[in-house]
């Protein structure tokens, strides 16, 4: 059964830097589209970035310049490097593994984490 498990948020203060990471089982890692969401308190869940089997990449214009995803298919794991964090960054950050065209889109995506909290403080 797949599993994918993120870790490395926590608090930091504006113009601060965290990098996440999701570790995946139980699937055929580089076979997949692996991407990023967030849902901020109040609000509904929404894309952040997304990179293909190609390492081809996609991120929502609030985080273009800011935010980096990766992955390394050996280790079967995927990677965002946010910098230049804002108080707007705060929310939950979710992982998620699927094979849709439609990356910007939850529907795209069959596997999702538990997700890892990120607060950014003015």
């Amino acid at each position: 059964q797949a599993q994918l498990v993120e870790s490395g948020g926590g608090l930091v203060q504006a113009g601060g830097s965290l990098r996440l990471s999701c570790a995946a089982s139980g699937l055929t890692f580089s076979s997949y589209a692996m991407g990023w969401f967030r849902q901020a308190p109040g609000k509904d869940r929404t894309f952040v970035a997304s990179i293909r089997w190609t390492h081809r990449t996609y991120y929502t214009d609030s985080v273009k310049g800011r935010f980096t995803i990766s992955r390394d298919n050996a280790k079967n794991m995927v990677y965002l490097q946010m910098n230049s964090l804002k108080p707007e960054d705060t929310a939950v950050y979710y992982c998620a593994a699927g094979k849709g065209l439609e990356f910007n889109t939850e529907g795209a995506y069959e596997y999702w984490g538990q997700g890892t909290q990120v607060t950014v403080s003015s």
